[in-house]
């Protein structure tokens, strides 16, 4: 793309000529150029319909061998199936320059999503044809509407047996009215759309083509970015990532003004301070690539490398006039979560950073490049409390730790509570369930000991129910994996952040206790066969163990330290045949996913690069007891 391509600027569309030698008292529109966002819920086709954009519009060669979802770029996006962090690209159609935003789709990462649509000047929302609108479809869309931004819908999957695109555009229809969507938000143009084969169509009746029509949507519907490109220079700045060559990169858009190559410019923080830096580099988004440029105008998406220091939210002002943007805020985070250093008899051996500093400073540096995470250090040197959306994002950020050779602990998520009216408030959420007619009755039984309320059941008549419940966020904790159990794998649960209310009362969290290996050692087949009955277990032969560690869950509800390496006594008389291991039961082992569920407030998971293990908070069985008569006496109190 030429350097003209990014100085031709219309005057409110009726006048096209280079932005030099316009008046800067003008509002200019860049009319080759359209910035949007796709949102969605997660697995409803968001990155394999950017995967086909970016194909039809030329990006890659015919020969060009490309993995599908190329924008989910990192290992753990690949492996889940999920997009985690909102990724740039940009495709050329005809003569427009299209910057596209692919966000996560999960609840969780809401954060990525808040800020990702302040860089844009509209919305895809694609919602699947069987599916329908799904509760994260309405966190991201009232995010869309609050901030005015004009919407596409696009409705996909219609291939699918059970697709159902009339109703779900119906029900699309009502979730506007039901977000106050004003007049002109609610006038959108609809796509059909079948993204895995890169097709769609205006009219249902109709043939299904390629993307074009999908293109044309976009430019007619989506207003060009405004601004004046003789004004000082603000650019909003709603990422950050380390280069190993170029220092930190800031991604953001400007605003007004424009910024060049080598131009001096300040960093605005939120604490109003200034900071005076240099544009070492400057780059713009052209499919997968990076183009370096040397200069960009106003609505252009960017990448500047030389303002090491800048935050999320924050801005880059002109270095003569300087006028900060208002930082970015996303929503409060509900959940929390205790990190600290491995003190367990193992600690050491597989991490490469395992002590309180490295772990403080990495999770500091989270805390900077995340806005929908906050770290907070306690009293403890050794101990921190991370706050963010959710299990899965706390998880997320766990197993990118341990990748990246760090070694720790965790506890138990907890719920953040506010107090209203002299009152304890909890955050409740909404779920969505969907599941065969024969498991109705057990996910409401369920639901209903967890504080859940039935607000609404659908049946469509295909076998399968839809229903919705409004319950305590801690009533989520450790329900995803008995609600698989329960549904035999088929059921769907998805959930979203809904308000504040009153205290709801207690909730059991875990109706068994543990098995507690009561010495060090190494785990024997002799003590796994007399032990299998008491309960399931989580370590296997020859597996090494230490005093205070989970090595099962008990059947009955309170906690037993066993003997897991108990050996068999030689003597001089031959083993008969029922003597051998071949009733040994495979060990249950976690993924840190379902351990995050399984652990109580007096148990930890001992994270490693390599391994993870569960033990109790304090591993010598007094202290435990000496604790437990200690919160009693409390609670008494």
């Amino acid at each position: 793309m030429t350097r003209e391509r990014y100085e031709l600027w219309s005057f409110h569309g009726s006048l096209t000529t280079p932005h030099l030698i316009i008046p800067n008292r003008f509002t200019l529109k860049h009319e080759g150029l359209r910035n949007i966002a796709i949102i969605a819920h997660v697995d409803h086709g968001k990155t394999t319909l950017v995967d086909a954009m970016l194909w039809q519009s030329g990006t890659f060669r015919d020969n060009q061998d490309i993995n599908e979802r190329v924008m989910d770029s990192m290992d753990l996006e690949r492996e889940k199936g999920i997009t985690i962090m909102a990724k740039n690209t940009a495709v050329i159609f005809g003569d427009t320059k299209i910057n596209i935003v692919d966000t996560p789709g999960h609840a969780d990462f809401g954060g990525e999503v808040e800020r990702t649509l302040r860089m844009v000047d509209g919305v895809m929302l694609l919602v699947d044809a069987a599916e329908g609108p799904l509760p994260q479809t309405r966190f991201v869309l009232s995010k869309a509407l609050e901030l005015n931004l004009p919407a596409i819908v696009v409705v996909n999957k219609i291939d699918r047996q059970d697709a159902r695109p009339l109703e779900v555009v119906n029900e699309i229809g009502d979730l506007f009215i039901d977000l106050d969507a004003n007049d002109e938000q609610i006038e959108y143009p609809v796509i059909y759309a079948v993204a895995r084969d890169g097709k769609c169509t205006l009219d249902l009746a109709g043939e299904l083509t390629d993307l074009k029509p999908l293109m044309d949507a976009i430019i007619g519907s989506i207003p060009a970015p405004e601004g004046d490109p003789d004004a000082p220079l603000q650019i909003l700045v709603t990422n950050v990532k380390p280069d190993a060559y170029r220092g930190p990169i800031a991604l953001g858009r400007v605003i007004q003004g424009t910024v060049r190559n080598r131009q001096q410019v300040v960093l605005c923080h939120r604490d109003d301070s200034l900071t005076k830096a240099q544009v070492s580099g400057l780059f713009v988004y052209e499919g997968l690539e990076r183009i370096e440029v040397d200069s960009a105008g106003p609505g252009e998406i960017i990448a500047v490398a030389g303002a090491a220091g800048i935050g999320l939210g924050e801005s880059i002002a002109d270095a003569e006039d300087p006028k900060p943007l208002p930082p970015l805020h996303v929503d409060e985070p509900t959940m929390s979560m205790e990190f600290r250093i491995n003190d367990s008899p193992f600690s050491g051996r597989e991490g490469k950073y395992v002590t309180s500093r490295n772990l403080r400073d990495r999770l500091m540096t989270e805390g900077e490049n995340n806005l929908a995470m906050r770290i907070v250090e306690t009293d403890s040197a050794d101990t921190f409390m991370v706050y963010g959306r959710g299990e899965l994002q706390m998880a997320i950020l766990i197993e990118q730790m341990r990748r990246e050779g760090f070694e720790f602990s965790v506890g138990m998520p907890q719920v953040i509570t506010k107090e209203v009216g002299g009152k304890v408030h909890e955050p409740f959420e909404l779920a969505e369930v969907d599941v065969a007619e024969d498991y109705t009755g057990i996910v409401v039984q369920k639901m209903g000991t967890r504080k859940g309320q039935l607000t609404k059941m659908v049946n469509h008549g295909s076998g399968r129910v839809r229903m919705e419940f409004e319950l305590p966020s801690r009533g989520l904790i450790g329900y995803r994996s008995e609600f698989l159990t329960d549904t035999k794998g088929t059921g769907i649960l998805n959930h979203l952040f809904h308000e504040y209310r009153a205290w709801a009362g207690n909730i059991v969290h875990r109706t068994t206790g543990a098995l507690v290996a009561d010495r060090n050692g190494k785990v024997t087949g002799y003590a796994i066969v007399n032990l299998q009955e008491r309960g399931e277990l989580f370590v296997g032969p020859m597996d090494q163990v230490y005093r205070g560690m989970l090595v099962g869950e008990n059947s009955r509800d309170a906690d037993l330290d066993v003997n897991v390496t108990k050996e068999k006594k030689l003597t001089n008389m031959r083993a008969a045949a029922a003597d051998s291991f071949e009733k040994i039961v495979p060990p249950r082992r976690m993924s840190l996913e379902e351990a995050i569920e399984f652990i109580r407030e007096d148990e930890l998971i001992e994270i490693t690069p390599s391994s993870l293990r569960l033990r109790k908070r304090y591993l010598d069985p007094n202290d435990r007891k000496r604790n437990a008569m200690g919160k009693a006496v409390t609670v008494e109190a």
